[in-house]
Order: C-alpha cells, then structure tokens, then sequence
C-alpha cells in the first residue's frame, strides 16, 4: 500500500513525498483511515513503529477541511519534553503546506514564549502535563473548542506518575470528541484509563512490545562492571560507528561515562533528568548534527529520541525491566534502515538478560571476541571477621587476673561516692 490510497489530500501527499515517505507503516495504514472516520482509537505500538504520522496526519487532514475559527481544536499529552518537540516537528512537517498553526508547551524552561505563541493562536497543541495544567490554572489555555485528543506514550505516563494529571486534563476537555490512545504495553491499568476516555474505540495492534525488529542485529558481551569502560571505548575505536546512543540505569552513571569518554578524546554528551530543558535540546541537536559522536542517555530521556539513519545502541548496563529493552533497541533501525544493538552484562545482570530473552523469544548472540572476558562469577560480598574476632581484645593482666576487674570496679564505686 502507499500513501496514495488513504485517500490522503495533496498537500499531505506532496509532504510526505518531499520527507521520503512513500509507503505508510503498519499502524499508519490501519489506523489513518479509523481516525479519518472520525472513530475513536486504541493503539498498542511500541516507539519506532510510526504511530506519530499515525494520528499527526488524520488530525492536520481533517483541521485543514474545516472553517477557521479561533481556538485549540487538538490536543496530545505526551510523557517527556523530548517526545513532545518531535512531535511538534512531526507536525511542522506533515502540515507545511496547509496553515495548521501548532505549538510545544513544557516544564523545565520560561513560560513567556509559550504563552505568547498560545496568544497568537494555535489549532494543535503538543504538551506535558504539568506545565499544561499550570497553564490552565493561569488562565492562559482555554480547551473548550477542543475537538481531538490524543494521548501519547500512556504507559510511560503511569511510569513517570502523571496519571492523576492526565485524570485532571480528562474533567476539563469536552466530553464530545474524538479521542485517541497510543501505549506500547497493555496491561490492566492501562486499559481501566484506556475505557475511562475512549468511547466504542477501534483496536490496532502493531509489533507486540516482546518483539524486536528482524532488521536489528542483537549481540550480547559478558564482562565484569569494572571492565565496561574500557570494553565500550574498544568498541568505540570502529571508524563505521559514527554515532552511538548508549544506555544506563541511573543519571549518574551516565554522566561517569560521559567523563570516562571524553578522557579518551570521544565527544561525548549525556541527556537525563537532571539536566536543563536547553541543556538536552542542544545535546540532542549536536547528536544528531555529528559534532558530537556519543550519546549517553537514560531510558526517561531517551523516550522522545527519534533519529531514522541511527544505526547503533549500547546498553550499557541491561534494564531490569525487560520491555525497555525493546523499547531502547527499537532507537535503531528505524524507516527501514539496518542497525545494530550490543549489550554489556556482568554478572549480577545475567537475571535481566535471562527476562529480557524470555520476552522477546530469542537467544541473544554472544560476542566473546574482545580482551576483557568476565572473571566475577558470583556476587561479591565484603568478608567480615568472625564476631568474637572483631571485638578489641582484653589485656593480659584483665584475662590472667579476674580480681583485677573486680579491684577496679571497686576503685570507680569509691571514686563516685567521693564525688
């Protein structure tokens, strides 16, 4: 199928054709026509499947069809700052030849610019949470026009805490209109917030989270936690890696590889929470740019990283959490294109890649060609001496004279009655 027959209008078409788009994805071309219809939707998609063109393209089609009139006729809640400013440039592109007016609001910088381009007007509005409700309570955003809402990445929105935001945003909104929800997994709480804002929804169901692209190449490294430095600036030293976006746990640990990196001459920048908002936009634009060759991010602030010719991931210490696995690797081989993913394990981490294999139903390559072939095979644990060793030992007069004891006690009984 292509483009051509979602009964798409020109000037999308001729967007699109100008991007390099000719043959929709799957959740494009089973979800497209369903929002078109005016229908409400449930999508299960994992990131990297294309679900922003999903219902970015319906939603500029449908406002372009209609009289102008002043207000916010769309609304997509997103998760992450990151996630949000793609989507915003989702919509630049889909919606350039048509005036479809969209802005970005989110927390983490000043509210005056955003509060001025709400001013000037706009029919799509991409937004955090927090700072949409901050904005509401001011009194800058008024939603009563509201025709389309969508809610985007839903489970990393009960993940990061902002269900009780999202239940606000819910009581504010129109009750008539078309609402669509978008969620890698589908577990029982996600489906109770799923009916509580869909009404007689279509389902679409797209690459299963447990599954990984055939396209990505997946290798695993067993390596002690010490050796993972050196073991990644070895990898790093291939010529054909000019960029990598690698994987921690912790924002500290990200920021210790990012230093780690940069003593070995490798441009490197980490983007995590702790960082401010035009402290991640401009490592993610020097990332994407070539200035820098390294990335370092968590998984929170990874959600919103979307780059087509990407063509390696390193995790750098597994997820505990075996879906997020899926969700990092999917960074690469994105549009098509090849890519690869490595991970590194040491030992304690051996649990989580047993979890993540069982999910995605594949044994994961062993790369043991490299100079640091793991030598902890247990958990280390700090020895302790023996209790009654560990006690400071008695004098040799105390021990050989047990009247000594007795004489001093009797030279502090005294010595407290005088007193």
């Amino acid at each position: 199928m292509t483009f051509n027959e979602l009964q798409l209008v020109e000037p999308i078409l001729q967007a699109l054709n100008e991007e390099g788009y000719t043959n929709p994805t799957q959740i494009q071309e089973k979800a497209i026509p369903i929002v078109l219809e005016g229908t409400d939707l449930l999508g299960c998609a994992q990131t990297g499947t294309g679900k922003t063109a999903a219902f970015a393209i319906p939603i500029i089609q449908m406002l372009s069809q209609q009289q102008r009139e002043k207000g916010i006729k769309a609304l997509i809640i997103t998760p992450t700052r990151e996630l949000a400013i793609q989507i915003g440039e989702s919509f630049a592109s889909y919606g350039r030849n048509l005036k479809i007016k969209h802005t970005v609001i989110f927390g983490g910088v000043t509210q005056s610019s955003q509060v001025n381009a709400i001013r000037n007007g706009v029919d799509v509005l991409i937004a955090t949470p927090g700072r949409l409700l901050d904005l509401i309570g001011q009194g800058f955003i008024k939603l009563n026009q509201l025709q389309f809402f969508v809610l985007d990445e839903a489970d990393r929105m009960l993940d990061m805490g902002f269900v009780n935001d999202v239940k606000k945003i819910i009581k504010i909104i129109p009750e008539k209109r078309q609402s669509l929800f978008f969620s890698a997994t589908m577990p029982p709480t996600i489906m109770q917030l799923a009916s509580s804002i869909l009404k007689d929804p279509e389902r679409v169901e797209v690459t299963p989270v447990s599954s990984t692209a055939e396209i990505i190449s997946q290798e695993v490294y067993f390596v002690d936690k010490k050796n993972k430095p050196a073991l990644l600036v070895d990898i790093l030293q291939d010529t054909t890696i000019k960029a990598a976006l690698v994987f921690t746990r912790t924002k500290h640990g990200a920021d210790r590889v990012v230093r780690f990196l940069e003593k070995q001459k490798i441009k490197a920048a980490s983007i995590h929470g702790n960082k401010s908002q035009n402290a991640r936009q401009k490592a993610l634009a020097n990332f994407k740019t070539g200035e820098i060759r390294v990335l370092v991010a968590t998984d929170i602030a990874a959600r919103g990283i979307d780059i087509e010719e990407l063509a390696f991931v390193v995790n750098y210490e597994l997820p505990n959490i075996p879906e997020t696995y899926v969700h990092r690797i999917g960074r690469t081989g994105r549009a098509g294109n090849s890519g690869k993913a490595i991970s590194f394990c040491d030992y304690e981490e051996k649990a989580y890649l047993k979890d993540i294999e069982k999910l995605i139903q594949l044994k994961i390559n062993v790369n043991d060609a490299h100079f640091y072939p793991m030598e902890v095979f247990e958990v280390l644990k700090v020895e302790k001496p023996p209790r009654n060793e560990s006690r400071k030992p008695q004098s040799d007069k105390t021990k050989t004279n047990p009247k000594a004891k007795k004489k001093n006690f009797n030279r502090n009984k005294t010595s407290k009655k005088q007193v």
